[in-house]
């Protein structure tokens, strides 16, 4: 539909204050035009944009349908209303959208960068990839492209041109394009300095601080601190597998722990255990960042605690709306998020090795930042070698992490470990088939027979935990330490190898080993690293005294005493609700 001039100008006008962030503004401009030209599609589109930044899902949504009834050839609608259905949990009519939008409009980059992004959080790496690698061909320095085809070329374990991509994404970085998201950056570069440049980078355009709720009114002091802890993972997952214990044990006369679900509720049983842990669980999964965060403030929540951070299925909005006074990032993100709304870092002395490359104040716990559930149970099934894949003697070296954190070079070390050391095998988890196949053809290029990688199917948590018995060492990675996987090892005995570099995700192996007591499991450099599980290897003495301390350790370590743990999380947040105002009042009432 043609509109007049005076209503193309008009029109201008809502989509200067839309760009401006002046959403409310945009949206009494664009409801004038649409009154006048109810056919105009544009006009419904960005109203629906509009609305979306203030929350209003359903207008939003309803607007997008108007413009697609209008005209259903318009490719932008789609696009947009996908990315609402990926934000509501619903990926399927997220993709279904992104299909059409590609389909009616091939030669915009923005459809392609799109479903790329969503089937990276579908699990869907190939797919990802020649998305990306359509944007990518259609505008080379189209946002976050470049960061994200790497991180799913590491998901399948696919090297090639690494060096090249690297250094490309990091002069782009550097010279401040907003090149790869923040948590993509964490296995790919040891470089807090980076990451907090990148972290800030995205928030700025992804997540700017949102002040449409006002400031944060003045709560009378509770006689009870209320936790809000906002996570989309309260299901059978690493997060949930270790807070359900410190939930459970939070001091209810001191504190109200309020759980809220950012994503649709998986009914398994770790998720019932999480529910029946808390004071009050609300699944919010259905909502806007919005109305999150003012349901927060109705509430009165005192700190809300972000579990997430910016890793996939994050909303992170919830916290640019000011949900509560003082806002913290804990446990999944490790690194900064750049957002000058999260007052807070909780971590450790060790995994930290430099406060000035986190914008948050870093409240350092005295032993191992990592909670860690006293209750993880492990199966009584006994396994064999022969009935996992591994040959009947030798050293088995293992891996658990995710393929996507196995790098060339940690990948070149544990070859030459492999070389060193007759008849040991390396034991992986098997991500993909794909991922596997890369991996044993890296490996014969580095003249290690491919059975010698012995891949390991997923499994249920307590069976995992178990056949772990049949490993003598466990290799960890680099610049993404094993988390996790790490205390899962130390809790079943085995003994973990590791190196800090210099960032929060390559220093986690260290913490929990000094929290462990074991620090002779912290090499100093990469060769120390290879020295040692070499020569650990072939001392089986040794390498027995290692597994009973291991063993012996597990049971009287701070890394597994979650009652000392709790008291000192309680302490970090008592101490935060004494310091008042947030560090950052931005938002927040004085």
């Amino acid at each position: 539909m043609n509109i007049t001039r005076d209503m193309a100008a008009l029109f201008e006008q809502g989509a200067a204050a839309f760009t401006a962030g002046h959403y409310a503004q945009a949206v009494e401009i664009l409801n004038a035009v649409l009154a006048r030209a109810p056919g105009f599609a544009p006009g419904h589109n960005l109203l629906g944009l509009a609305l979306a930044g203030l929350g209003c899902i359903p207008e939003a949504l309803s607007r997008y349908e108007a413009a697609l009834r209008i005209d259903p050839s318009f490719a932008a609608p789609y696009i947009n209303r996908a990315t609402l259905w990926r934000d509501l949990g619903d990926p399927r009519a997220a993709l279904a959208d992104l299909d059409k939008a590609v389909a009616l409009d091939p030669d915009d980059p923005t459809g392609h960068a799109n479903r790329g992004s969503l089937l990276t959080e579908m699990g869907q790496p190939a797919a990802a990839i020649a998305s990306l690698d359509r944007a990518r061909a259609l505008a080379p320095d189209y946002p976050y492209v470049a960061g994200l085809r790497m991180i799913n070329k590491a998901y399948v374990c696919d090297w090639n041109g690494i060096e090249e991509d690297l250094a490309e994404l990091t002069a782009k970085i550097q010279g401040g394009a907003p090149a790869a998201q923040p948590w993509a950056l964490l296995a790919l570069i040891d470089s807090p300095a980076l990451q907090r440049v990148a972290a800030q980078a995205w928030q700025a355009v992804k997540a700017p601080e949102n002040r449409s709720l006002g400031p944060v009114a003045k709560y009378p002091r509770h006689e009870r601190i209320r936790l809000g802890y906002y996570c989309a993972d309260f299901h059978r997952h690493p997060t949930g597998h270790l807070i359900a214990g410190l939930f459970e044990r939070h001091h209810r006369g001191a504190f109200e722990v309020i759980a809220f679900s950012l994503r649709p509720v998986r009914d398994d049983d770790m998720h019932r255990r999480i529910v029946a842990g808390v004071d009050r669980f609300i699944d919010v999964a259905g909502r806007s960042d919005k109305e999150i965060a003012a349901l927060s403030r109705e509430l009165e929540i005192d700190i809300a605690i972000d579990l997430n951070g910016l890793i996939a299925n994050n909303r992170v909005g919830v916290f640019a709306h000011r949900a509560a006074p003082a806002q913290v990032s804990y446990l999944a993100y490790p690194g900064t998020m750049g957002a000058p709304y999260m007052d807070y870092l909780i971590a450790d002395d060790t995994v930290i090795s430099d406060p000035a490359f986190y914008t948050e104040r870093v409240i350092a716990l005295p032993d191992c930042y990592q909670v860690n559930d006293a209750e993880r149970p492990v199966s009584d099934r006994r396994f064999t070698r022969a009935e996992l894949g591994l040959p009947a003697a030798g050293v088995v070296f293992c891996c658990f992490n995710n393929n996507f954190k196995i790098t060339p070079r940690m990948f070149d070390i544990w070859m030459r470990i492999l070389r060193a050391v007759d008849g040991s095998v390396l034991w992986l988890i098997e991500d993909s088939a794909a991922a596997a196949a890369n991996l044993r053809r890296e490996a014969a290029r580095r003249g290690i027979a491919e059975g010698r990688l012995v891949f390991a199917p997923r499994m249920p948590q307590e069976e995992h935990l178990a056949r772990q018995a049949l490993a003598d060492l466990f290799l960890d990675t680099l610049p993404y330490n094993a988390h996790t996987t790490g205390s899962d090892a130390l809790w079943v005995g085995l003994p973990v190898i590791t190196h800090a570099g210099k960032s929060f995700a390559a220093r986690v192996g260290a913490s929990l080993l000094k929290a462990m007591d074991l620090p002779e499991l912290i090499a100093p450099t990469l060769a120390d690293y290879e020295a040692l599980a070499i020569g650990l290897a072939k001392d089986p003495v040794r390498l027995a005294e290692i597994r009973r301390k291991v063993m012996l350790h597990r049971t009287a370590s701070r890394l597994f005493d979650l009652d000392r743990f709790t008291v000192n999380i309680e302490a970090a947040y008592t101490h935060i609700v004494k310091q008042g105002a947030s560090r950052n009042p931005v938002g927040t009432a004085q």
